[in-house]
């Protein structure tokens, strides 16, 4: 059993909504179910696996400026702000924190939506209380 953990994160680091997929899933489905649902913000750091021209669109239908670098394999480069993007450790710092707790980090629930409870509660106990 492999999942792959899909976050949104505020500007300091707490995760403000999760989406779980499998783990041979593509990085384009946790970006389109978490599209609809994203605050409102100026920027939006993203690693190489959310890069896909629709998913820039999308965000910049919704008045949000991507910073994601491009795939290696891209026949043209993209731009992306290089010191902004240096910030999403603040993101890689969150996923760390969560696997402190025992229960993450050795993955102990099969079923994923009791897993997903877990990862939500740890969330807001670590993160918001």
């Amino acid at each position: 059993m492999n999942t792959k953990l899909h976050a949104v994160t505020d500007t300091q680091g707490r995760p403000i909504r999760f989406f779980m997929t499998a783990g041979q899933a593509s990085d384009y489905t946790g970006a389109a179910a978490l599209l609809g649902s994203l605050p409102d913000a100026e920027w939006l750091l993203a690693d190489r696996g959310y890069d896909a021209d629709w998913i820039r669109e999308a965000l910049k239908g919704k008045g949000i400026k991507p910073c994601i670098p491009g795939r290696k394999s891209r026949a043209t480069p993209v731009k992306h702000d290089k010191r902004r993007y240096k910030r999403r450790n603040r993101i890689e710092i969150m996923f760390g924190r969560l696997k402190d707790w025992r229960r993450i980090a050795t993955r102990y629930d099969r079923c994923p939506k009791v897993f997903l409870s877990a990862i939500a509660l740890a969330a807001t106990v670590m993160f918001w209380l």
